[in-house]
């Protein structure tokens, strides 16, 4: 139970600390690749970082479906 609040609240703090680094698109390529090893092997990586790197995810797919243009200016639709 007590193991469970930890883990709480330190993936809190990673998904806190996650949106002043989203900007970085290598953060996202990073983050999915941790998240693919993850899915092959259970020991991959911690709970937290995987929370943080699925809520980054996330926000980039958000991100992205709002673009108009790609990050070379052309035209995505």
């Amino acid at each position: 139970m007590m193991a469970m609040r930890v883990a709480c609240i330190v993936a809190a703090l990673v998904v806190g600390a996650l949106p002043a680094r989203a900007e970085d698109r290598s953060v996202l390529v990073n983050c999915k690749a941790i998240v693919e090893r993850a899915s092959k092997d259970a020991h991959a990586a911690r709970e937290a970082e995987l929370t943080g790197c699925r809520q980054l995810i996330r926000e980039w797919a958000l991100r992205d479906a709002r673009m108009t243009v790609d990050e070379e200016g052309k035209p995505l639709r």
